[in-house]
């Protein structure tokens, strides 16, 4: 293979590009850099001294506080989890049967119905009769209570449907000639060349999933079944008024502490950071392709 001779100004502008992408890639990792450094810092150094790359007064107090009691951080990490993985599946396996079915042209007002679906998008029934449904069906303090909610997006069925529809024609014709149906269409066809789409909608449902507080503050009251982001939540709230408090002789470790905020965003994040390189390739292609053929 013959090597590609490139000018001088060729190899200037490279050189250039490759400078400004160093730089944002810094300027984008810097912000979760002085998170971690100021997670293992010393509270009384920040709030003297600042955010630095390395920690200040390396202390493990920020930690020490959200795992003061690890049975309950080990639960909420595993209803997190959970629910995170078994919301995920549920959610990509509806919106793909969803989009599949809106892409197709022998599906009967499918522009009907994906206006229907894009309606919903606009407007909102609101927290009040979400509630209700959710109470009158039965799924108050139970798993179902944070995975059903979220699981089905308008906007990620329409994102679907859009890059589906850029699948030709002639393979799903000639698969029906062979004497294929829809769902081996679908499972054999459509399915594989939708991986990247079908990987950055997963991306982002699970990213709903595992940030999600909100459904398990008002769906849920037992606390063995909170999720890790509503269990950090509570710990920093019960922290907050105990500091406000002003009660003496308390245990200084576990008051909100600025180490205890940045280590709490660490174990947040932690798991999902470790995520995304498996994805990342998906992610442009899934998002450019995706969004420009309606």
């Amino acid at each position: 293979m013959k090597k590609i001779k490139r000018s001088a100004g060729e190899k200037v502008l490279n050189t250039a590009i490759y400078i400004i992408l160093t730089i944002v890639a810094i300027v984008c990792a810097l912000p979760f850099v002085l998170i971690i450094s100021g997670s293992f810092s010393d509270s009384a150094e920040i709030m003297k001294n600042g955010y630095s790359i390395l920690p200040r007064g390396f202390s493990l107090d920020g930690y020490r506080s959200i795992f003061l009691f690890p049975k309950q951080i080990a639960r909420a990490y595993g209803v997190s989890i959970l629910v995170t993985v078994a919301g995920t599946v549920l959610g990509l396996t509806i919106m793909t049967l969803c989009g599949y079915a809106l892409s197709r042209k022998e599906l009967k007002y499918r522009n009907v119905i994906a206006f229907i679906v894009y309606f919903t998008t606009l407007f909102s029934g609101g927290m009040v009769p979400w509630y209700i449904v959710i109470t009158r069906l039965g799924m108050r303090n139970t798993l179902w209570a944070l995975i059903i909610p979220p699981c089905c997006s308008s906007f990620y069925i329409l994102l679907i449907r859009n890059f589906m529809k850029t699948i030709p024609d002639s393979l799903v014709e000639s698969a029906k000639l062979d004497g294929a149906g829809e769902f081996r269409i679908l499972i054999r066809i459509v399915i594989p060349l939708s991986t990247p789409i079908l990987a950055t909608v997963a991306l982002f449902l699970a990213l709903a999933y595992w940030n999600d507080w909100y459904h398990a503050s008002l769906f849920i009251t037992d606390a063995d079944m909170w999720p890790l982001q509503y269990r950090l939540y509570n710990i920093l709230n019960a922290a907050s008024k105990i500091a406000q408090a002003g009660i003496e002789n308390f245990s200084g470790n576990i008051l909100p502490t600025e180490t205890q905020k940045l280590a709490n965003a660490v174990v947040a994040t932690g798991p999902i950071i470790f995520l995304y390189p498996f994805l990342q390739k998906y992610f442009v292609q899934g998002i450019s392709i995706g969004a420009v053929k309606g």
